[in-house]
């Protein structure tokens, strides 16, 4: 990865920053988005302490809001002239209901339509610079869900767990379409599954969800550095620069549930995000 310039959304704890570690020493330069200052300095201090030559650099965004996406895009496309991999890292789970300024459910902002828009607005760029690859950070928590395409926003019967399943579903599906779309470019599309991990997931919740969120990372849950390992696998490994429009757990391609194979209901997102994205400001 000597010299290949990586861009790591929610890069600045948990999985993300446990792939931007792995990547660094593999000699990447690393391009961190982070949504907290002190959180983010702290990780290049991290960072830093296990690779003194590292070229890496910081940039701050709330990618739940698409203006800031917007300029996220435009800071990213000024600065860097090739652009090797794109991890869409960035996610949470909201216990309640909330609207973004642009009107927008929370979950679906942020772990679906930032990974969409910044994608899209960086790909002239990654194509310019292929071989490239595209990685997206799904979950196996898609398995139970299925996509509402007249509530996409969730104005009906929400629950944290319905919006995250439909978000993480989302992302196969605009995996899948991205893959599509790219035949041919040197860019490659993939998602995975990175695992139940200790990270700051959940962490946002409070009563007896944020209580048993707690105990069930304590007993169940992995390191973030075996989440990143897929990360790590499909932004690096030669045996999958081909790979595209799969989706992966423990470095493997794996088949995700039958509602995330469906290739219209790919076209029908990736064309209602397209409506989304050009009148939501």
């Amino acid at each position: 990865m000597r010299g290949k310039v990586c861009i790591i959304t929610g890069a600045t704890s948990g999985i993300g920053l446990a792939a931007a570690s792995a990547l660094a020493a593999q000699g990447a330069e690393l391009v961190l988005v982070g949504r907290d200052r002190a959180r983010g300095e702290a990780a290049l201090k991290q960072l830093r302490a296990g690779a003194p030559a590292l070229r890496a650099t910081l940039h701050y965004a709330d990618l739940s809001r698409l203006g800031e996406v917007r300029r996220l895009a435009a800071e990213l496309l000024a600065a860097y002239p090739r652009m090797d991999v794109l991890v869409n890292n960035a996610g949470a789970l909201f216990p309640r209901r909330e609207v973004t300024a642009e009107g927008l459910e929370r979950t679906f902002a942020l772990n679906h339509m930032a990974y969409f828009l910044l994608t899209n607005l960086l790909q002239e760029r990654l194509v310019a610079s292929a071989p490239a690859r595209i990685i997206n950070v799904a979950s196996r928590a898609h398995e139970e869900a299925m996509l509402d395409f007249g509530d996409l926003n969730l104005e009906r019967d929400y629950t944290a767990w319905t919006a995250y399943r439909r978000s993480k579903l989302a992302n196969i599906l605009f995996t899948r379409e991205l893959a599509r779309r790219l035949q041919g470019t040197g860019v490659t599309a993939n998602s995975l599954h990175p695992g139940f991990v200790a990270s700051r997931f959940g962490d946002n919740s409070d009563g007896l969800y944020r209580f048993g969120m707690g105990i069930a990372k304590r007993m169940f849950a992995v390191r973030p550095d075996a989440g990143a390992e897929t990360i790590v696998y499909l932004a690096s490994a030669t045996d999958v620069a081909g790979e595209s429009g799969s989706y992966f757990d423990r470095s493997r391609p794996v088949q995700p549930s039958a509602a995330a194979q469906d290739d219209a209901a790919a076209r029908r997102l990736w064309d209602l995000s397209t409506e989304i994205a050009r009148t939501r400001t």
